[in-house]
């Protein structure tokens, strides 16, 4: 499988989710489920089904984290030297040629973005007009409302 672009933050925050889930959620739903079953039948249990569904999707979201930190690509920021060029975990300020309005993105990878805080996965369509581009440089980005110029105002490896 290919290795997934990840930051360190993000690698991170992952870890500690698998950490919360394993040491405290697991054990929590394991309590439930034995709880459940001392109530005796089974069959017309409420508890005990919800407790084993709770019990499936924490399993499978394990599974999941697992998975992507395996097939993660840990890329510390901080180290990098692009020359000013914009790459993966870059913080990119910007300025929209047609208003003037002033936007700043982190590029970051898939499981990451969060467009609340300013953070685009790298497949998105302004990730990808931006990457390699350097301070000063326009970008061309095909948005649902049309063409958009983004200018490069700054670069910076936070």
């Amino acid at each position: 499988m290919n290795k997934v672009p990840i930051t360190v933050k993000g690698a991170e925050k992952l870890q500690q989710e698998l950490t919360q889930l394993k040491s405290v959620e697991r054990p929590k739903v394991i309590n439930a489920i034995a709880e459940a079953r001392a109530h005796g039948d089974l069959k017309e249990n409420a508890e005990y089904h919800a407790a084993r569904e709770q019990q499936g999707f924490i399993e499978g979201r394990i599974q999941d984290i697992e998975s992507k930190l395996s097939n993660a690509n840990i890329i510390d920021v901080t180290t990098l030297d692009a020359g000013g060029r914009v790459v993966f975990g870059a913080t990119v300020d910007v300025a929209d040629e047609e208003t003037g309005e002033e936007l700043t993105y982190q590029i970051v990878g898939e499981d990451e973005a969060d467009i609340k805080l300013n953070r685009i996965s790298v497949s998105s369509p302004i990730a990808r007009a931006l990457i390699g581009k350097e301070e000063g440089d326009v970008a061309e980005v095909q948005t649902p409302g049309g063409l958009r110029n983004l200018e490069i105002v700054e670069v910076k490896y936070i």
